[in-house]
């Protein structure tokens, strides 16, 4: 089984590519192994270890690992092997596993959020405790590859250098051991990170701040800084690139079919860097921040299941900058394993990141300078919110008729129990001037969780299923999301992105933002639809950034500032009733 497995995953490494080359492409895929199956496995790694290896050779070796097969769920198979393999101490074996899996990130670095240096670092440490120097140089050559076209620091790209060389010098090839130190000893001396770096032009930086119960890996790079264990509450701030050629809603990925082996600021959407703070320190610099702004406002994000630490923070950096907003974005990581084999795990630790994160959003009201704050949570990530806000709640004594510390409240396709939700609003309803739901009726991750809870409807679940709550606004965008999962719509659609841009901006019914019909219910309460297609979602994005930037708040300020900001006749006749409509008169 052991050699059988390894060889599988090679070749689903190959007959995916082969697949993608062939034009079927991730969109018209469909998920190839359900959460209970890829949940089961997870567990079974930690108590039969064997029994998990072979679920895991099964399903890889099966039909559903054709070429429409879900790269994502492959990938994390043959990470959850390794991870069994090295807890077993079986280093050859990992070791190969690992970097089948690192060729498989560099293949499939346009659909996986996965670091290959990561994978080839793995590879190598497995291989050197294996004792195997020739693969273990061979690992450590595809980490400096990566290491020098990611453009990481010279000194990073020297240590990798100089490590290579002990092993060459072990194997007895002192030539190459001298050559490589020689290499290392330049790369200090010259300062250069031999990879594609950003110059300044080409791509706009936002800062990310960012509090995390993740624990540190040791690592220094940014992209594995933090990891998926269990962690005391972190601080800092993270720095995420975004290009001038950067399509709304899109996290721009390196695709091998356009040549491109590596990130590069001026093309992608890059976490550049990640430092670390004391609390004294973060809430300083975050009222600094703050103050500097034409708006003291804030928001801050809370990402769902199986997400690492730096695709959150890319996420928030890009919803911020596709929104204008003129705050500052914060970021709230609990750990994720950042895998489709991990949502019972990432179930269980969400529920005490909900403390964690309930006593920072106090820290935030209290001690941020920001006087407008807004929260955006997706997916799971909504679990540890509605406890969080719950608690916070509680403990204020919050009622109605008090002044709320939250502006909007969003909660973007929630995987949370539909009827604990409904019951949790009438308590944590105070708490927000406003607060809205996005659902939708093709998310297929809510339909799998759905029918892992025993066909328990979810929050997050659209049409029939919409939530009928007086506390909320119900939105259901169904029309949305075309990525394959239909889930991530709140941030990746240029649709969903203007409604939360009017949101954040001017507090703004549904009736009174574009593309809402509403859906009249029992005793006088409504639900709302989305209609695609109706609104110019892009130019709408772009002339609300300038109106803010401009301080318009008026209907006549911002007919005057739009006949400057929109040159087209036709598109303004398009765009400005729909901004006027935000604004009073």
């Amino acid at each position: 089984m052991r050699s059988r497995l390894r060889a599988t995953l090679f070749c689903i490494a190959l007959a995916i590519v082969g697949g993608l080359a062939s034009g079927q492409g991730v969109a018209q895929a469909q998920p190839a192994v359900d959460l209970l199956a890829l949940s089961r496995i997870d567990t079974l790694a930690a108590s039969e270890p064997e029994q998990a290896l072979e679920e895991i050779d099964r399903l890889l070796a099966g039909p559903a690992t054709g070429a429409s097969a879900d790269p994502r769920v492959l990938f994390d198979l043959q990470r959850l092997a390794g991870d069994i393999l090295t807890r077993q101490r079986r280093w050859a074996e990992a070791g190969g596993v690992f970097a089948v899996a690192a060729r498989f990130a560099q293949r499939h670095r346009d659909v996986l959020e996965a670091d290959p240096a990561q994978l080839w670092a793995r590879s190598a440490e497995a291989w050197e405790k294996a004792g195997n120097r020739r693969e273990t140089l061979a690992a450590l050559e595809g980490l400096l590859g990566e290491q020098r076209d990611g453009g990481l620091s010279s000194e990073a790209i020297a240590a990798t250098l100089e490590r290579m060389a002990g092993v060459a010098e072990r194997m007895g090839d002192g030539q190459r051991a001298e050559t490589l130190l020689s290499d290392a000893a330049l790369a200090r001396q010259s300062g250069d990170p031999g990879g594609t770096r950003g110059d300044g032009t080409g791509f706009s930086r936002v800062e990310v701040f960012y509090a995390t119960d993740r624990a540190r890996t040791g690592a220094t790079d940014a992209a594995s800084f933090y990891g998926y264990g269990r962690g005391k509450l972190d601080y800092g701030k993270a720095v995420v690139t975004i290009p001038e050629s950067h399509v709304p809603g899109a996290i721009e990925k390196p695709s091998i079919w356009h040549l491109e082996f590596s990130a590069s600021p001026a093309r992608h959407v890059v976490l550049r860097s990640v430092v670390p703070a004391t609390k004294t320190a973060f809430f300083a610099e975050l009222r600094s921040r703050v103050e500097r702004r034409t708006r003291k406002e804030a928001f801050v994000f809370i990402h769902g299941y199986n997400v690492s630490f730096a695709s959150a923070a890319k996420r928030a950096g890009q919803l911020a900058y596709d929104m204008n907003f003129i705050g500052v974005p914060i970021l709230y990581s609990w750990p994720s394993r950042d895998s489709t084999a991990g949502y019972m795990s990432d179930a269980a630790v969400v529920q005490l990141s909900a403390r964690r994160l309930s006593r920072f959003l106090d820290d935030v009201v209290a001690m941020s300078g920001a006087t407008t704050i807004h929260i955006i949570a997706h997916s799971m990530g909504n679990r540890a919110l509605t406890e969080a806000l719950e608690l916070m709640s509680l403990r204020r004594q919050q009622t109605a008729d008090m002044a709320p510390p939250f502006d909007q409240v969003v909660f973007a396709a929630p995987d949370v129990d539909a009827g604990l939700f409904a019951e949790m609003m009438p308590t944590i309803r105070p708490l927000a001037r406003r607060m809205t739901l996005y659902a939708s009726e093709n998310d297929w991750a809510l339909a799998t969780s759905r029918h892992l809870h025993g066909d328990a409807p979810r929050a997050g679940q659209g049409g029939e299923d919409t939530l009928v709550l007086a506390q909320i606004d119900s939105l259901d965008m169904s029309e949305l999301g075309d990525d394959m999962l239909a889930h991530g719509y709140f941030a990746s659609d240029r649709s969903a992105l203007a409604d939360l841009a009017a949101l954040f901006w001017r507090n703004v019914d549904p009736a009174d933002r574009c593309g809402l019909e509403k859906v009249p219910h029992e005793g006088g309460i409504a639900t709302w639809r989305y209609v695609a297609g109706i609104c110019p979602d892009t130019a709408i994005l772009a002339a609300m950034g300038q109106l803010q930037k401009l301080g318009v708040s008026t209907r006549g300020e911002a007919h005057v500032a739009l006949s400057r900001i929109v040159a087209n006749p036709d598109m303004s006749r398009r765009v400005e009733p729909v901004l006027l409509r935000l604004l009073p008169p």
